[in-house]
């Protein structure tokens, strides 16, 4: 059941992806980003890192996909006016998010994932903690500047002509 559940969620996972650079509306690929994440906090999960897991939920699919949606309308990426949000191009997304609530229902309620969590080790957050301030701590502060450079850079080319 395990390796079943973590097969069919790295296939959406691939599919979400592979689906953003696909479609054209960018709220639609906001949507194929969101089950993407989803699928690869699913994935941490699986792989026995439940704060990672955690983190790709609050940061990436809440937190980070906000920011790109505040973009959107900021730079106002609408490729086609007054469309209604529910098109057949967004059932695809739907269908792969129902699938993804599909296995984590699974997860919870087979009984094999009571087995499996007593098997797998678990990194807890002081592992984390200790390895981001610790030998990684300039990586983390490059991301976080490259983040910052990136915003910068997206609010400047959002401005149109006001120079």
């Amino acid at each position: 059941m395990y390796e079943f559940i973590f097969y069919l969620s790295s296939v959406i996972a691939v599919i979400a992806a592979g689906t953003i650079l696909v479609v054209r509306h960018p709220v639609y690929a906001a949507l194929y980003l969101i089950v993407s994440l989803l699928a690869l906090a699913l994935l941490f999960f699986l792989l026995g890192a439940p704060l990672l897991a955690a983190f790709q939920v609050m940061l990436y699919a809440g937190a980070i996909l906000v920011l790109f949606l505040f973009m959107m309308m900021v730079m106002n990426l609408r490729t086609e006016r007054n469309l209604p949000l529910l098109l057949p191009a967004s059932w695809g997304g739907v269908a792969l998010l129902a699938l993804l609530l599909w296995l984590v229902i699974l997860l919870l309620l087979s009984r094999s994932s009571l087995d499996m969590a007593v098997n797998i080790m678990v990194i807890g957050p002081t592992a984390v903690g200790n390895a981001l301030f610790g030998p990684y701590l300039v990586v983390v502060e490059a991301a976080a500047i490259l983040l910052l450079a990136a915003l910068v850079a997206a609010l400047y080319l959002s401005r149109r002509g006001k120079r």
